[in-house]
């Protein structure tokens, strides 16, 4: 792997080509918005940085990357099959309902949609199955399936073509080919997913609403699928917070949301994910009645749901992937990327997990980086939930810590270059849309590489922990 160890890399080149990645994400749009500047994450155009970024791209086995493409459309059908199953969605996270509020909050409008019986009969996922590979036994591994605003599918496919510049253009001193970076599609899949769903809902006067966040740094990864909505498929879309849905919204007699006179096709959820995203009643109203209205949304509350840690830890116990699919090589091919998953009322594993803290994670229900819980941290948490004897441990699972392999690397945070130790992530995105039994897409589309400081057991990219990066197929 020397090929690839960037650190021996001269300090000359590696200058000149950090200047010249630099020029390329300003003028290609690879940015995020500063946060020592004010408004920079509320008004487009004010305090740009480029985003955190590995400068160079990421060795990855060709035989794994096929992998964890042939799992995205088996993901995809899993999803919907699961998202179907009420009674295996409200059982199987009954625990959790107890103690996490914002479960609580979640499976509260799933059973008010149960109580009217409404069906949603088009429907539209934009998944993201992220894994690691397991250095030990050299498998592909899962670490979370997130069914709601998966992002970074316009920055991630930004990275790869900046990848390639760089290689086409210095990969000759290092022995690098641009050709053999992994393709990446995913913001032109995405919106056309968007897209082909506001067709199937089949009012032309309707727009699609992305529910965002007040504040958001990340708000130009949002903007290339609704510039590419505009520009390549004439759709137009609107940007809502959840507390402007409560203040705008309404409901006409034939079920179809307005806000302000305009009438919504599909609701593409960038928010919604986290407890903070609901400081108020206000919010919850808003999210039921998106979920009462005919619109579609991505994702429903069934889907949202299905991406609970519970639910990923329940469909790895033996058996119960067969209750929703019937391929058996799909079903082994799920499995065999499974990592170990436990609830916290078995007694053994808990055990264990006090005894070797290092060998598990600690998950809560909770999306976006920044909430696990590892090494001693892991044990002192154990043992102060066993002592309080009360029902939050169901808000946790635990998981296997997975130990990928380390690579060198050079990472560029504000306009900086850095050499590090460094694992990556692997997030494929998968796109769904079916009509009652018509599946019109199913498929995977397009990836995001995350890399972050070998040291750091934290994930996310918006939480400041990981870099982007592209694969280097090998």
């Amino acid at each position: 792997m020397s090929l690839f160890n960037y650190h021996r890399l001269d300090q000359q080149l590696l200058h000149t080509i950090a200047y010249d990645a630099l020029v390329w994400s300003s003028l290609h749009g690879l940015v995020v918005g500063d946060n020592s500047v004010q408004r920079s994450g509320s008004v487009p155009g004010v305090g740009l940085v480029h985003a955190p970024i590995a400068l160079l791209p990421t060795p990855f086995p060709q035989n794994q990357w096929r992998q964890a493409s042939e799992l995205a459309p088996i993901f995809n059908e899993l999803v919907d099959r699961v998202s179907l199953d009420a009674s295996f969605l409200q059982h199987s996270l009954s625990r959790t309902k107890e103690a996490d509020e914002f479960t609580s909050g979640l499976l509260d409008i799933h059973s008010n949609m149960l109580r009217i019986n409404k069906k949603e009969e088009i429907r539209l996922g934009l998944h993201r199955s992220d894994y690691m590979l397991d250095e030990k036994s050299n498998s592909l591994l899962q670490i979370e399936l997130n069914t709601i605003a998966s992002s970074f599918a316009g920055l991630s496919n930004l990275v790869t073509e900046l990848h390639r510049y760089i290689v086409w253009r210095h990969g000759k001193l290092f022995g690098l080919d641009s050709k053999s970076i992994a393709a990446n599609d995913a913001v032109n899949q995405n919106a056309e997913a968007l897209a082909k769903a506001w067709s199937e809902y089949n009012n032309p006067r309707a727009v699609i609403m992305i529910i965002v966040q007040a504040e958001e740094r990340n708000m130009y990864d949002q903007h290339f699928v609704s510039a590419l909505l505009r520009e390549k498929h004439n759709i137009t879309s609107i940007r809502k917070t959840l507390g402007e849905v409560d203040e705008e919204g309404e409901i006409l007699p034939d079920g179809t949301l307005c806000l302000n006179g305009q009438q919504i096709s599909v609701i593409y959820f960038r928010a919604g994910y986290t407890p903070a995203d609901y400081p108020s009643e206000s919010e919850w109203k808003a999210r039921l009645l998106m979920e009462k209205s005919s619109a579609i949304k991505c994702p429903s509350i069934s889907y949202h749901l299905v991406g609970t840690k519970n639910i990923q830890q329940e469909l790895a116990k033996p058996g119960v992937l067969e209750r929703f699919l019937d391929n058996k090589e799909d079903i082994a091919k799920l499995r065999k990327c499974f990592a170990g998953l436990w609830s916290l009322d078995e007694s053994s594993i808990v055990e264990k997990a006090i005894e070797n803290p290092e060998l598990f994670v600690m998950k809560p229900q909770r999306e976006g980086g920044g909430n696990n819980i590892y090494g001693d941290d892991v044990r002192e948490t154990l043992q102060k939930l066993q002592k309080s004897g009360s029902q939050e441990d169901a808000a946790y699972i635990l998981m296997q810590r997975i130990f990928p392999a380390i690579s060198a690397t050079v990472l560029m945070r504000n306009g900086c270059w850095s050499k590090h130790h460094a694992i990556s992530e692997l997030g494929i995105f998968g796109t769904y849309l079916r009509n009652k039994d018509k599946v019109i897409i199913n498929k995977e589309s397009g990836y995001l590489m995350r890399t972050k400081i070998s040291s750091s057991d934290e994930g996310g990219v918006a939480a400041g922990f990981a870099v982007l990066d592209s694969l280097y197929l090998t």
